[in-house]
């Protein structure tokens, strides 16, 4: 008996061995979905797309990028949240991430338990800018001719609720001015209406702002953040420009279903890191304006624990709600 035992597990071995390796086969096996949850050619779907090109050189498989847009970014971070935590899915998102909760009661998923960061990708300085037929070129002269022609004014944004949008009821908040808040489906459709002067104004994401500025089409007003941009660097900020405190910045980050496999969101981050740090894309990014950080996963978890109560904070002081 004991003999016959040996035989049959002797020849069931290498059934065993075979069913174990088809059972931790390894990742990734099949293409991998990258969610960007705005249209397509605004500056996180540019990122997104870098990315996507780097992690399919590296690991062998089709990281391919889909955009989900709708519902000021929700709806496409909720199909991430949702997904199963297999590391076939990730989402590259904006300054939203953290925005979105103070604004939408029923999002439909916790941006703190139901995902998991795996790199902050950068940070990318917002600009002011105008149509060229604003007769206004400095903050205060932009003030002024608000105050004269109320109600003249308005800013296009790439959606309601974001960095963009906050960016110019912040400016009416403390500046005391009008501007009328018209939202698109995304920055590009709100870029052509600013170069075709259906709004005047534009809080804007430097990335896709400056090959406009440099065209002529659009001209910069001041930056929103605490210092300039070398890409601009004799270009004022808003709060050095007559706004003391004012200040608002963007940045892009890469998230995975919570539960995804620690060592997978580990390989993801260190191939991002390695990506971005390939000085042809930091070149390339920094001649956009872009800051590259590449942070690590817990890295990103702490900004968006912090950031979170930061918008929220702002929201109330400035009072908006989204119908």
């Amino acid at each position: 008996m004991r003999a016959l035992i040996g035989l049959l597990m002797a020849c069931l071995a290498p059934l065993l061995g075979l069913s174990s390796a088809r059972a931790e086969a390894p990742w990734p096996d099949r293409p991998v979905k990258i969610v960007v949850p705005f249209p397509a050619g605004g500056s996180t779907d540019i990122v997104a797309r870098e990315l996507a090109q780097g992690l399919t050189a590296k690991f062998g498989q089709q990281f391919l990028v889909e955009n989900k847009p709708g519902a000021g970014s929700t709806l496409g971070t909720a199909s991430v949240a949702k997904a199963p935590p297999d590391g076939y899915t990730f989402l590259v998102t904006s300054s939203h991430y953290s925005i979105v909760p103070s604004l939408y009661p029923h999002l439909g998923y916790d941006p703190l338990k139901d995902l998991a960061g795996v790199a902050l990708l950068v940070n990318i300085p917002v600009i002011l800018v105008a149509n060229p037929a604003v007769p206004a070129k400095t903050v205060k002269e932009l003030i002024a001719y608000d105050k004269a022609h109320p109600g003249k004014l308005n800013f296009g944004s790439s959606g309601a609720g974001g960095v963009n949008h906050l960016s110019g009821e912040l400016f009416n908040h403390m500046a005391g001015t009008h501007l009328t808040h018209i939202p698109y489906k995304g920055t590009a459709p709100a870029m052509q209406d600013l170069m075709a002067g259906n709004v005047q104004l534009m809080f804007d994401a430097i990335s896709t702002s400056l090959p406009n500025i440099k065209a002529g089409t659009i001209k910069p007003i001041a930056w929103t953040g605490p210092k300039a941009s070398p890409v601009l660097p004799d270009l004022p900020t808003i709060s050095g420009s007559g706004l003391p405190g004012y200040e608002t910045a963007s940045w892009l980050a890469m998230f995975a279903p919570a539960g995804t496999p620690p060592d997978i969101i580990s390989k993801v981050s260190e191939e991002v890191r390695r990506i971005l740090d390939q000085p042809t894309v930091r070149q390339r990014q920094q001649a956009q304006g872009v800051e590259i950080v590449a942070s690590t996963p817990q890295q990103l978890d702490a900004v968006v624990r912090t950031e979170i109560p930061k918008w929220s904070n702002l929201i109330k002081t400035v009072g908006v709600k989204i119908e």
